[in-house]
């Protein structure tokens, strides 16, 4: 059957799947979060956009999106997608080390967030009931776009995730609670509440013990056929099955896909159903965040600014006020309660369904949904922002909070190690067991910490700034050791530091023998290739279970890295030569 390419999913279907082919390759060119791009989309096609010009121009309707009620379905797909990628990210084990967080902390940020805007906003005028639904509301943070910006491994994204990961298991008992709060509802709405507790926790029980025994025979089962189409079938059939079952209990879809995504991570099948489910959860986030955009009336912002204005900076300031509190009673550093702070600073796509939920009860008034739906459309458009603003804060608070300069610590010449990472780790464990002085700088201000702790002499600092190389004193320097995983930078710092430090040692991290090359042509005294280690750490392990003696292998080994180096540099050589004659050459004519 042919489809009408006026038919009005169809248009938009296009127009989502250009919006995506456009928006994530332009920002990324320019290292901009795809957050932001989603949402000016939805902002720019939406109804209040160049929809609304339709009438005028009928064909910006091919361009547009004219039925944002049908893509919704799609953007609650892709918030059930991103719970499930997370669940597939944790395990059980963690999910249990982070109980204190989940349900103590997570529990006092919602109740006291929305303690706090719930007062305000009774003291504004607001009854009871309102005000409690109101702070109930726009204490809720976004998920969708918290966890994609920070991840759940480093510190931030673990507080983050503890306190988000409550708020998802409390939006079902503050949907109810709302119910029971109606003018015309009566005690069966909280038995409806101890009613949902029990069968949630039942449907819980019998997903995880039913998942340990299914989940590892289908997906074997899937694997065997060697087809990824039906491998991505069963994924997404037990992500379907797993959210329509805790829907059905009355609890959120969400919790059944982070359930699915959990009780799969403790297979052998993760990384795979990760992988291929990837695509589908960037594309449905990519439509939330469209629909989010298309909310947004730059008319009516317009006319209410003062008021829209007021009320995003006191939620704002509210919750991230009570959120770095909390996280340093429980002993988080200065810099990561900030920057966790702002970012759960925002309300969530949640928001909404819990604001709907309230007026549908009739405890407040419909025009009052509609602003607060509008504040928490602006405040997701700027979370992202929020996002910056946090790690910039962040990075003062934690360099500030660091001891005094090391660098001035040590007396007389030492190695410079510049980036901290794994490599540059053990270059200052080797260096400490024969006795060199050393010292690193690192750009990551949680390796600075982490290094700190543990005895390394480690500072925080950006090498891309020229003032921060200069002060390192490197002329002064017996070596320097460049470990940064970063190819461009690294040949750039060689040749501004080997114009200062002529007579200086470099030995660099190279990625290739190419990269090498380059390195060698701006000025290193040694360039190791992480190909040519491996490949020589590979030969000798072959030549050694082979019954070789570790003798020979090892002089084998040297002669052979000789051999490559000297190719390299010859290569560097030969290359750098025609560029000297065709600058000469220049300068005659000159």
């Amino acid at each position: 059957m042919a489809i009408a390419i006026d038919n009005a999913a169809f248009s938009d279907a296009l127009v989502i799947l250009g919006a995506a082919g456009l928006v994530i390759p332009a920002f990324a060119r320019f290292r901009v979060s795809p957050v932001i791009g989603f949402i000016l989309v939805g902002m720019l096609v939406g109804p209040a956009g160049l929809g609304s010009l339709v009438p005028h121009i009928p064909w910006l309707y091919y361009i547009t999106i004219s039925d944002p009620e049908s893509i919704a379905p799609f953007a609650e797909f892709g918030i059930v997608l991103l719970l499930f990628s997370i669940g597939l990210e944790l395990s059980f084990r963690r999910l249990w080390a982070l109980r204190r967080q989940v349900f103590v902390i997570g529990a006092a940020e919602l109740i006291g967030s929305a303690a706090l805007i719930g007062i305000a906003l009774h003291v504004m005028g607001q009854p009871w009931a309102g005000a409690i639904g109101l702070g109930l509301a726009v204490a809720l943070s976004s998920t969708a776009l918290v966890l994609p910006l920070v991840g759940t491994t480093s510190p931030v994204g673990r507080g983050a995730f503890a306190m988000l990961l409550f708020e998802d298991l409390a939006l079902v008992p503050i949907i109810f609670a709302l119910g029971a709060m109606a003018p015309t509802a009566s005690d069966q709405g909280w038995a409806g509440i101890a009613g949902v507790a029990l069968r949630g926790g039942i449907t819980v029980a019998v997903m995880y013990l039913g998942g340990r025994f299914v989940l590892p025979r289908l997906f074997a089962q899937a694997a065997r056929t060697k087809s990824p189409e039906l491998f991505l079938a069963a994924s997404l059939l037990v992500v379907i099955v797993a959210s329509v079952a805790t829907t059905a209990a009355g609890l959120s879809p969400i919790v059944g896909a982070l359930l699915a995504g959990l009780l799969i991570a403790e297979t052998e099948y993760h990384s795979e159903v990760e992988v291929i489910t990837a695509p589908f959860k960037g594309l449905a986030l990519g439509v939330f965040l469209i629909t989010v955009g298309m909310s947004l009336d730059l008319r009516l912002i317009a006319a209410n600014w003062p008021s829209l204005l007021a009320a995003v900076v006191g939620v704002v300031a509210v919750k991230t006020i009570v959120t770095y509190l909390l996280l340093r009673v429980s002993q988080a550093r200065r810099g990561v309660a900030a920057e966790t702070g702002l970012l759960m600073g925002s309300p969530s796509e949640t928001t909404l369904i819990v604001l709907a939920t309230a007026a549908q009860a009739q405890i407040i008034q419909p025009s009052t949904a509609a602003f607060w739906q509008t504040v928490t459309a602006i405040g997701l458009t700027i979370t992202p922002l929020l996002a910056l603003a946090g790690r910039t804060i962040s990075r003062r608070i934690e360099t500030r909070d660091l001891p005094g300069d090391m660098a001035r610590d040590e007396d007389g010449p030492r190695t410079v190690i510049i980036g901290f990472g794994r490599v540059g780790q053990m270059v200052a464990d080797l260096l400490a067991v024969h006795g060199h002085a050393y010292i690193a700088v690192e750009a990551d201000i949680d390796a600075v910490t982490e290094g700190r702790r543990n005895g390394y002499a480690v500072l925080f600092g950006d090498v891309a700034r020229a003032e921060l190389v200069d002060r390192l004193a490197l002329p002064q320097a017996r070596a320097l050791v460049l470990t940064m995983d970063d190819p461009v930078l690294t040949v750039r710092l060689t040749r501004r530091i080997r114009a200062t430090a002529p007579d200086l040692p470099i030995v660099a991290r190279a990625r290739d023998a190419a990269h090498a090359a380059e390195l060698y042509r701006a000025g290193v005294t040694d360039a190791v290739p992480e190909t040519l280690e491996s490949s020589l750490q590979l030969s000798e392990a072959v030549l050694v279970d082979l019954g070789v003696a570790m003798g020979p292998v090892i002089a084998s080994i040297h002669e052979k890295r000789d051999e490559m180096r000297q190719t390299i540099r010859r290569k560097a050589a030969l290359e750098r030569e025609p560029r000297i004659r065709r600058v000469r050459r220049k300068s005659e004519v000159g």
